[in-house]
């Protein structure tokens, strides 16, 4: 079993049925003279990650970023790679992810040799991560770049067995995401099913706009909603999804 600060944090969120919130931001996407309104949004908010990461930057954007939101704030950063560049130590922690819905051998475990030297010698808390990418309607970043087709939405029996063989297979979460820009957020239903019957957090990202999707899917089991887009759009929304999840 895995130890750190964080994932003991995320393993006290599932042993007590609650629900936490992190913000997902994409240093291509925001300015670096945003980034501190984004910090006290955060804080104000009392978001308890922010997730950072995207599919195209560079490593010198990401740690630009993450040294103007740790400049004003206390909230712990966790990387969300999408490449092996993509590791810095200047993060608390690294979700290692495994895309263990696709059959993309490269994203099962091809980077992540790449990576390993880099991400051994961080001194990050690293958190291996079975990453499930589920149908939200449209193709997505996600799914483009990792050239694999998404979970059916309506097949949450397909979900619950990947999840399981990440369980099994050592993963210490299980990463449930409908992708960015997808147009249906994953079902109440299959976060119910995966959730109800692993023993390891999970988190549902995707599609998430409002207080009540996020409030649903707290309830469903969701141990970690990861909200980006819709921030993207407006970011004064972090407020009310943040409180959704401690309803």
């Amino acid at each position: 079993m895995a130890t750190g600060r964080i994932y003991d944090q995320l393993r006290a969120l599932k042993a007590q049925n609650k629900s936490g919130f992190a913000v997902l931001a994409d240093p291509d996407k925001i300015a670096s003279a945003d980034v501190p309104y984004l910090a006290k949004l955060c804080n104000d908010a009392k978001v308890d990650y922010l997730f950072i990461g995207g599919s195209l930057l560079m490593a010198h954007q990401m740690e630009e970023c993450i040294t103007l939101f740790k400049a004003e704030s206390d909230i712990q950063v966790v990387l969300f790679p999408g490449s092996p560049s993509q590791v810095t130590p200047l993060a608390d922690a690294l979700l290692y992810l495994s895309l263990i819905s696709g059959r993309n051998a490269d994203l099962l475990i091809g980077q992540h040799v790449v990576s390993a030297p880099i991400v051994k010698a961080s001194g990050l808390e690293v958190i291996s991560t079975g990453y499930i990418l589920i149908d939200g309607g449209v193709q997505t970043t996600v799914s483009y770049m990792s050239h694999s087709m998404p979970i059916p939405a309506d097949k949450p029996e397909i979900a619950l067995c990947t999840a399981w063989a990440g369980e099994m297979q050592g993963n210490h979460v299980i990463y449930m995401d409908a992708g960015s820009g997808a147009r249906n957020p994953i079902t109440t239903e299959m976060i119910t099913k995966v959730s109800s019957h692993i023993d390891i957090p999970l988190f549902i990202g995707g599609g998430i706009s409002t207080p009540q999707k996020v409030y649903d899917n707290c309830k469903a089991g969701a141990n970690i909603i990861v909200v980006g887009n819709a921030i993207e759009r407006d970011p004064t929304l972090i407020k009310d999804l943040a409180a959704a999840t401690k309803g």
